[in-house]
């Protein structure tokens, strides 16, 4: 009888252990910085903002965004560029590898495990062959399209360089490539993905979980602070209005602190946040 009780004991000991919950796990959160590669000098402010002065000229810096993961992981939002041709084109000053300045932001090439690809532009997913042991993630419809039907005509593809849609093949074929399947999506912890802002096809924007609260990487769907600041959509879209709604949803989703949404291409990203090396800011 004695046994039995002992074990009738241990056997309630277990099933308590069994039911009762453990720790809820902790939300992945993300460092996020700023990392300036270049400067494409006297660029004009019309190709920025609907109904810029056509005179206006800004030096924009081109940048690629990192996010230090509290699980590892070291994503990037877009890739950069590289190919000689394109800095020569667009006399890019100050110009470093995306490699290079990603080191300088303190992760090698070889530990980026995946990048976010926010559109097919040549000055965003140029540098994606360039990070051996990255997962590549871009939406399914802006692969499919700039790979097939917008090379069917001469005016559907501007902006798109053959050399990285080759380059997306390949990784395909790697079996490094993966796709998000339209808005609102998470492809990875603590990291969603929106569509609607349509500078491209199917141009995407990344809201990242900081500890500050959501931080909106717009990329080029919002160029510069002041398509925000006075509701003007960008100058390259493919529905000024969709763009417009597109703002309207980022600032909604950093309601939480708006300091935390980073346009594509203003040079103020690196006087708003505190510098952490030369052409690096941490956003939070």
């Amino acid at each position: 009888m004695e046994l039995v009780i002992r074990m009738d004991a241990v056997l309630t000991l277990v099933l308590a252990l069994l039911v009762t919950p453990g720790p809820s796990p902790q939300p992945v959160t993300y460092e996020a910085y700023a990392v300036r590669f270049g400067t494409l000098p006297q660029f004009r402010a019309a190709g920025l903002v609907a109904g810029a002065d056509p005179a206006r000229r800004i030096d924009i810096p081109v940048m690629v965004w990192l996010l230090k993961g509290s699980n590892g992981r070291r994503v990037l939002v877009d890739s950069g560029f590289y190919r000689q041709k394109l800095v020569d084109q667009w006399k890019v000053q100050s110009f470093r590898t995306p490699p290079d300045a990603v080191t300088a932001a303190g992760v090698r090439p070889d530990e980026i495990t995946d990048i976010i690809v926010s559109h097919a532009h040549w000055d965003h997913v140029g540098g994606v062959e360039l990070f051996p042991k990255a997962t590549i993630w871009i939406q399914r419809e802006e692969y499919s399209y700039y790979t097939g039907d917008a090379w069917h005509a001469s005016n559907t593809h501007g902006g798109i360089d053959r050399d990285d849609m080759s380059a997306l093949l390949r990784i395909n074929m790697e079996g490094r490539l993966r796709f998000v399947n339209g808005d609102d999506q998470e492809p990875i912890p603590g990291i969603r993905c929106y569509t609607g802002g349509k500078h491209t096809w199917a141009s995407q924007y990344v809201g990242v979980r900081t500890a500050s609260g959501t931080a909106v990487f717009t990329s080029d769907n919002v160029y510069l602070y002041e398509n925000l600041d006075k509701r003007l959509a960008i100058a390259q879209t493919l529905d000024p209005a969709a763009n417009l709604k597109a703002q309207d949803r980022i600032r909604t989703l950093a309601a939480a602190d708006p300091s935390l949404i980073v346009p594509g291409h203003d040079p103020a990203v690196f006087e708003r946040y505190p510098r952490i090396a030369e052409g690096i800011v941490r956003i939070r």
